[in-house]
């Protein structure tokens, strides 16, 4: 990661409260290694950033990759980097849970205003969420990690690393394809799951149902135990999106009537709908 922060800053308290934060904006030329990912194809060639500091180095750090990250109601992501080495989007700032990820490297004496600024706000920020340590650990990619894989079908070699994220007859038919394998993928993104590879959710397209992480789904899926035709694909499904293992349609329309507003759905938790702990989400978290 550069010395920069890439677009213009969200609407977050981070860039207002206590400091104003008031960066200059530069353009830059678009990192080459965008092109690789799904998300960087048609960026223009360059791209708005401002300098958080001034190493001269042409590089920061970084924090983490973007895919699934916030994909839990404890984490998000501040700002993201310039990145030479990593997709566009990745981030240069983000919280999760009580941890502040600061991926700048500099001093604050090697810190512009607007960086200096923007560190104080992040510092006063994160002590909002003092005692909220993350809800999970990474247990599984995100479904974006098999369209990026899906991209360098043709620029990694490796047949070992391809078989990582697809299945065989899918390299089979999309072989030298990418492009084919990408849109897929993107067809399909609300019905991809991970079992080892990623896949589409057969089970869950024959019951006509669009995606696999909206709670509209764990509803239907719940409704559907009393179906004499869909009640034991139901089960089926609801195994694989939960971590419960309740055993009647009236303990799961319990289960949901109890836990409804904490419930969210994380590819990095492992594909699953889980519950936020009661009280978590008072007292700071947006």
């Amino acid at each position: 990661m550069s010395d920069a922060a890439q677009g213009e800053p969200p609407k977050h308290e981070v860039f207002t409260t206590p400091l104003p934060v008031a960066p200059s904006f530069e353009m830059w030329k678009t990192p080459s290694n965008y092109a690789n990912y799904a998300n960087g194809k048609e960026l223009p060639a360059q791209i708005k950033v401002w300098r958080v500091q001034n190493t001269g180095k042409g590089y920061g750090g970084v924090v983490a990759r973007p895919n699934g990250f916030e994909d839990s109601p404890d984490a998000e992501i501040l700002t993201p980097g310039y990145n030479q080495g990593k997709k566009s989007g990745a981030v240069g700032v983000g919280r999760h849970g009580n941890f502040l990820q600061w991926g700048f490297a500099a001093p604050p004496s090697q810190m512009t205003d607007a960086g200096k600024a923007f560190f104080i706000n992040c510092i006063c920020y994160i002590r909002k969420f003092e005692g909220k340590a993350p809800l999970l650990r990474r247990g599984s990619g995100s479904r974006l990690d098999v369209l990026d894989a899906a991209c360098l079908l043709n620029t990694i070699k490796d047949p070992k690393f391809h078989a990582r994220y697809h299945p065989a007859e899918l390299l089979d038919k999309f072989k030298n394809d990418p492009d084919g394998l990408l849109k897929y993928y993107q067809d399909n993104l609300e019905l991809i799951y991970r079992d080892k590879l990623f896949l589409i959710d057969a089970d869950l397209k024959a019951l006509g149902i669009q995606s696999n992480r909206q709670l509209a789904t764990l509803e239907k899926l719940i409704e559907l135990l009393d179906d004499p035709q869909h009640g034991q694909t139901s089960r089926k499904l609801l195994a694989r999106y939960t971590k419960e293992s309740l055993q009647t349609p009236q303990q799961w329309r319990d289960w949901l009537a109890r836990n409804k507003g904490r419930i969210y759905f994380s590819d990095i938790g492992g594909f699953k709908f889980l519950v936020v702990p009661e009280g978590y989400l008072s007292g700071g978290n947006p």
